[in-house]
Order: C-alpha cells, then structure tokens, then sequence
C-alpha cells in the first residue's frame, strides 16, 4: 500500500553500503536519512543502493517477467493451481486487483522511486570533495527513476507521480493520487534529458559496468518519445518522431564497434564475454558463485532432465516457451537453438528456455549463475530506429537498420523475403516484419508486451491478440483478452486509500 511504501520513504530505505563491487549491501534501514547524508562517500552508497533495488524478482530484474513476458504472446504458465493460481492470472488475462504479485510489483518500483528521491532530495547538502561527482551521481539517480516511471505509466497510465523526500503524514496525503499519464511523461523526458546532458561517460568502463551511462540514456530517452508518438495524442506524433530518431541515432553513434555481424549472438550472453561485450549498453550485474548476488535465471528456466542451463538438477518444467513463438522463428534462425529447446522428459514435453546460461564450476550445482540481465542493448536500438525511420516514412533507411539484425542471424535481407510467400503472408507490411524481429531477437527480455502496446492501438492488440491458436497458447485462454487488458488494474489496497484519486483502471 502507499502507506507502507511512504514508511518506508521515510526511513531511508536507499541507504546501503558496499565493497569494491557496487552491488553490496548492508542493512538499508540502519541511518536515518536525515542524518545520513555528508560525504561524496555517503552519496555514492545511496546511488548503489537505487542499483541493488532493481535486482529482485518484484521490481525489473532477471526474474520478473511475469509482469511482462508472461503478459505476452511469448512465455507463461500452463499451472493455474500454485500460488492460489495469481501468476497465472497475468497470462490469462484474469488478474484481479487483489493479486498480491502485482502488488508486489507495485510497491517494489516505487521503494526504487524513493531511493531515487532520497538523493536527490539530499545531495545539496553535502559539499563533494570530487565535485563533477555530483553531478554525475544526480544523473544516474534521475535516469533510474525515469526508467522505473516508465514501466509505471506503461503498465497502468495514470499513476502517483512522487519526485521528493515524503517526511510526514501530510506529504504522504498531498501526494496520494494518480497524475494524468501525459504529465508522467513530462518527468521521465526531464529526466533523461539531465542525463543526457550531464557528465556521464559515453559508457561505463569493464570495471563499472551496471552503471548507468550516456549511451544508456540517448537509448532509454529515445524510446520514451517513440512510445509517446505512437500510445498518445497524436498531436504531438510528428514531432516524438523526430526526437526519437535524434536520441536513438546519438545512442547508435556512440558504438564502440563497427557491424552488429561483428559479435556474434551467444556472445552477448556468454557469462565469460559480459564485461567485454560492446553490444550491452546497461546491465544488471551479477557475480557468479555468490549466494546473495550471484543470478539464478539459468537454473530457474531449465527444464527437468536437461542440463543446457545450469548444473543445478531440475524438477520442473522450465522457463516455458509458447508454441507462438515457437513458430515465429524463421528457417536457419541460429537464435531459435540458442534461445529455446524441446525437453522429451516425460513430465515435460515442451519447449523451455535456453537463452541465459551458465554450466560453470563457479555457478556449481547450486545455480549461482553469472548472468548479467541486459537492459538496453544496440540491437535493440537498431530495430527502433528501423521502426521510427518506418513510421516517418523512410522505409530505405528502416529496412537497412532491420538489415543489420537479420545479417547477424544469418537470414535473407528483408527485401529478398518480400518475395518469400510464407514470409509475406505472415509479415504483409514493414512494420509487421520490424516487430518479428524484435520478437525473435529479444525473446524473454522483457520487451515484447510493451512492443505490443507501441505497434498496436488498444483496439487493434484485442483483434491480433484473439486471432492467436488457442492450441498455440497453452493453457491460458487467448479469448479472456480485451480492452482492460491494456493496462493493469491499480492494486485493491492502493485503490483504498482515496477511491477517488486513486480511482480504478476501466474494466476492473
């Protein structure tokens, strides 16, 4: 609930501590904040605890996709029985506002929020030894904020919109209520554009890797006004446009290599390549072996009697796969066997998730896996520029952005598929074909629900929804999906606290 989150606000929940990796900590709540704040040193432990805050299942790490892959087409559960059936709920399109996983998800980004707040709510008063550190710290803290905001106002629209320190029961009420979508946006955009024009590095070297960097921001920044061009009034579509394709082309300029063909695909999820790769432009970093920071999605998604992911042995079925996707994957696409597999177990006999591994000693038998979670990568970036450069009418420039993509997977350019009739049946426009390769490119990293929101109209994601095989869909019903489905409904416990201002979503 809001209540508790704000208690938690006032308590310093940002405040940790940590060795020489950043991802440490120490108990968050042992110093009031008030008192907290004098060193660079002090700020800096509170802007690794915003980073250490995004790692949990509830919040945007490794293991939260049941927020977003498993609202999609991709991924998600044929058990509608464990847990009281709630993580079922997401993927078949029957969340109640009661659910208590969404309410975790819920209060998780907005404690990140309030970490986030809390420094920016201090750092002027303390005077830096280092001064640019200021500045750079306040960036990072801002683009963190931005980027939880935007899964906030993609997930639910409206939503509380808190920028400060809450110290008494009076901020707590003054800011207890939904601000309007548009002016979420509003912030997000403030944000990222201090970022972008602060003193970041174009990107963080090996040793700061998981910290947040220049190229990170043009990319995130980017994507809000593409997002903004194509979910709001479209008033402002032409010129969200254009700001996309700037910010998007600054991220794009700032590579460190020179063809994405250049690193190959398995690369970029080689727990040994992670610090290298130059296609990762924000992470969320892991240290492998660690029983507290160490990832566990490569034990989490192997499947019973296989041993593709992890040493540690399995008894479940796995990172489940829907045969949709499975059949999405084009002929002689490596990422196909590199991303997913078909387990033959007896008690399985369906395809799971491959695409994040690690079979090292270190990880051992416990799975304590080195997986880094890629945020934001230049694949990812390339295709929005193919899409933002489609939409502004330059299907030349998109389908040579879309072209880089499909090179690294060894598959035809797209203007020799044109002329492929599976392909062009399946893929009749450009914009079609850019949304298939985002899918089968970024498959399980949590894009393809918002990629859903961003091609398609409220109306328009019913229809393409309702048109999949329920076959091909698993146990979860294609056809409970409609309008309310768009958004979440806000949590019942929020909702509570002022049914007025913090009024429902439609059709909950």
């Amino acid at each position: 609930m809001i209540k508790k989150l704000i208690t938690l606000l006032v308590v310093a929940t940002a405040l940790a501590s940590c060795s020489d990796d950043f991802v440490l900590q120490t108990d968050p709540n042992s110093v009031a904040a008030s008192d907290y704040f004098r060193t660079d040193n002090d700020v800096l432990q509170a802007v690794n605890g915003v980073y250490q805050s995004l790692r949990g299942g509830n919040n945007i790490g490794e293991n939260s996709g049941l927020f977003t892959d498993e609202r999609s087409d991709d991924a998600g559960r044929n058990d509608n029985q464990s847990n009281a059936g709630e993580p079922f709920q997401f993927n078949d399109f029957s969340i109640l506002p009661s659910n208590t996983y969404l309410k975790s998800h819920w209060l998780s980004l907005y404690q990140t929020i309030a970490r986030c707040n809390q420094v920016t709510s201090n750092i002027d008063k303390v005077t830096f030894t280092t001064p640019e550190n200021k500045g750079i710290y306040n960036a990072e803290v801002k683009f963190v904020r931005a980027m939880i905001y935007f899964h906030l106002v993609r997930k639910w629209g409206d939503v509380p919109l808190v920028t400060k320190q809450l110290n008494s029961t009076d901020d707590v009420i003054a800011n207890t209520f939904r601000e309007k979508k548009e002016k979420v946006y509003e912030q997000i955009i403030a944000d990222l554009k201090e970022a972008v024009a602060s003193g970041l590095p174009n990107h963080q070297p090996v040793t700061e890797k998981g910290r947040v960097s220049k190229a990170a921001a043009n990319a995130l920044l980017g994507q809000v006004y593409l997002t903004m061009a194509t979910t709001l009034d479209q008033a402002n579509r032409a010129s969200n446009l254009a700001n996309a394709k700037t910010y998007l082309t600054a991220a794009y300029n700032m590579k460190t290599f020179t063809d994405l063909k250049d690193i190959p695909y398995t690369d970029v999820f080689d727990v040994t390549k992670k610090s290298t790769n130059a296609e990762i432009i924000f992470q969320i970093v892991s240290k492998q072996g660690d029983i507290t920071y160490s990832s566990s999605i490569a034990a989490n998604n192997q499947a019973k009697g296989e041993t593709t992911n992890s040493l540690k042995p399995s008894n479940s079925v796995g990172g489940n796969v829907k045969q949709d996707l499975v059949k999405e994957y084009e002929s002689n696409d490596l990422r196909k066997d590199f991303s997913i597999k078909y387990a033959n177990d007896a008690t399985v006999k369906d395809w799971y998730i491959t695409k994040f591994r690690d079979v090292s000693a270190l990880a051992s038998a416990n799975g304590y896996g080195g997986n880094d979670w890629p945020l934001i990568r230049y694949a990812d970036v390339i295709l929005m520029l193919a899409e933002v450069n489609m939409y502004l009418g330059d299907e030349t420039t998109a389908i040579q952005f879309l072209n880089q993509v499909r090179e690294r997977a060894k598959l035809p350019t797209y203007e020799a598929m044109k002329n492929n009739p599976e392909y062009a049946t399946k893929y009749p426009t450009l914009k079609l074909a850019i949304l298939h390769e985002r899918r089968v490119e970024l498959a399980f990293e949590h894009h393809r629900w918002f990629d859903l929101l961003r091609f398609f109209t409220p109306t328009e994601l019913v229809t393409y929804i309702q048109s999949k095989s329920q076959s091909d869909y698993g146990t979860a019903k294609v056809s409970n999906f409609g309008l309310k489905d768009y958004l979440f409904p806000i949590p019942f416990d929020e909702y509570k606290l002022n049914p007025e201002k913090m009024y429902q979503n439609t059709g909950y």
